[in-house]
C-alpha cells in the first residue's frame, strides 16, 4: 500500500524535475509567472518555480518562409506569377511572444500583401531589370512593420517570375529589334569613320598636288593602246593640283 510519505517523496522528485530548465545556445526562455511575464531566460541550466511559472523557448536563428506563387498584374497590365523567400530572424523574443500570436505566419502574411503592393506599382521591364531594387522595397516595407514584433527580416529574395507566353514573343521580337538597331547603328559609325578618312585623304592629296600626278597615272593607263581615244573633263581640283605643282 502506497503510503503518503512516499506520494510525498514522489511529488518533490516531480517538482525538482519540473522546476529544471534547459534553454539551447540558439534559444530564449520567455518566463511566464501566473500568466504574467516575468523575464527572459538565456542560454544554459535554469530554475522556476514549477506550477506557477511556464517557460515558453524561442528559436532566434534565421528562419526562412517560402511565399507560394502569387498572380500579380504590374502597372502596365501584365500578369506575372512570382514567389518568394522570406529571410527573417527574432531578436526580441518577449516582443515575438506576447505582441503577436504566430510571428512567423503574420511575416509571411505581410510579406505577400507588401509583395502584391510593390509589384503592382511597377512595369514589367524595371520588374525584369530591378529585381534586387525592387525586393529590398518590399524588406523594408515588411521590415518596417515586424520591427515592432521582435523581428528583423533580414533578406526578401524574389525567385521565379513567369510571363505569359505571349508576352515572351512580344519581348523575343523586342529583343531581336534591339540587336538590330544596335547593328545598324555599328555599320553606320563604321562608314562614317570610313567617310571621314576619305575626305582626310582627299584633302591630303589636294595640298600636296600628288592628286594631279594620280589623275594624270589614271589617263597614262588608260591611253596606252594605240587606238583608244579618252575624252574627259578638267575638274577645279586638278587644275588647282598644276598650280601647286607650278608654284612648287
Amino acid at each position: 500500500m502506497i503510503t503518503f510519505p512516499i506520494i510525498a517523496f514522489f511529488f518533490v522528485v516531480y517538482l525538482v524535475f519540473k522546476s529544471i530548465i534547459i534553454v539551447n545556445q540558439y534559444e530564449r526562455g520567455i518566463v511566464l509567472t501566473l500568466g504574467v511575464y516575468s523575464y527572459t531566460l538565456g542560454p544554459g541550466l535554469k530554475l522556476v518555480v514549477p506550477i506557477l511559472q511556464r517557460v515558453i523557448k524561442v528559436d532566434i536563428r534565421i528562419n526562412t518562409l517560402d511565399i507560394p506563387k502569387q498572380e500579380i498584374i504590374t502597372k502596365d497590365n501584365v500578369a506575372v506569377s512570382i514567389n518568394a523567400v522570406v529571410y527573417f530572424q527574432v531578436t526580441k523574443a518577449e516582443d515575438a511572444v506576447l505582441k503577436v500570436k504566430d510571428f512567423g505566419y503574420a511575416v509571411s502574411q505581410y510579406a505577400q500583401t507588401a509583395l502584391r503592393d510593390v509589384i503592382g506599382g511597377v512595369e514589367l521591364d524595371q520588374l525584369l531589370t530591378d529585381r534586387q531594387k525592387i525586393s529590398d522595397e518590399i524588406k523594408a516595407i515588411v521590415d518596417k512593420e515586424t520591427i515592432d514584433w521582435g523581428v528583423d527580416v533580414t533578406s526578401i529574395k524574389l525567385q521565379d517570375i513567369a510571363v505569359p507566353d505571349n508576352m515572351k514573343r512580344v519581348m523575343a521580337k523586342q529583343a531581336e529589334a534591339e540587336r538590330e538597331r544596335r547593328a545598324t547603328i555599328i555599320r553606320a559609325e563604321g562608314e562614317l569613320k570610313a567617310s571621314e578618312n576619305l575626305n582626310k585623304a582627299m584633302h591630303a592629296l589636294q595640298e600636296s598636288g600628288a592628286i594631279s600626278l594620280r589623275s594624270l597615272q589614271t589617263i597614262e593607263n588608260a591611253t596606252n593602246g594605240p587606238n583608244n581615244t579618252v575624252i574627259f573633263s578638267m575638274p577645279m581640283e586638278l587644275l588647282e593640283g598644276f598650280k601647286n605643282l607650278v608654284k612648287k
